[in-house]
């Protein structure tokens, strides 16, 4: 039986913070239904700690996670690309869904800033969701 399972990749600059916790939540979310992967433009050398903090708030484990770079592969294997601020380093191809989420950017942001990004991106996380599998 083929594969029917829709696939999500999210993209944002350093894949460190946004890209990351929107993959957790999808991951979480979608109990194994929906293929899900991250990767960044310019990747950092680690998760920034606050989105891991702010995720285990949620309930949500990211700190064995690491920042990967995004390929075109990557791009090209998923159904839907969600960009969040990596501008135009993401490669578009056809009969791809692109979603770009306008976040700010949890960077160098106190736990107080992180919380509501967090929250935020659940919502858009929570809403894609609904879309790709609709019950």
């Amino acid at each position: 039986m083929p594969e029917t399972k829709p696939s999500v990749l999210f993209v944002c600059v350093h894949n460190a913070g946004r890209s990351q916790m929107a993959a957790a939540f999808l991951t979480h979310l979608s109990d194994g239904l929906v293929e899900v992967r991250s990767a960044g433009s310019a990747p950092a050398a680690s998760v920034n700690p606050v989105a891991v903090q702010a995720m285990a708030e949620a309930g949500i484990d990211l700190s064995a996670e690491t920042p990967k770079v995004l390929t075109m592969e990557a791009v090209q294997a998923s159904d839907v690309v969600v960009t969040m601020g990596c501008g135009d380093t993401c490669p578009v191809f056809p009969g791809k869904q692109y979603l770009d989420w306008s976040l700010e950017d949890p960077a160098g942001q106190g736990i107080e800033a992180v919380r509501p990004i967090r929250d935020q991106i659940e919502r858009h996380v929570r809403g894609l969701l609904a879309e790709l599998l609709p019950r």
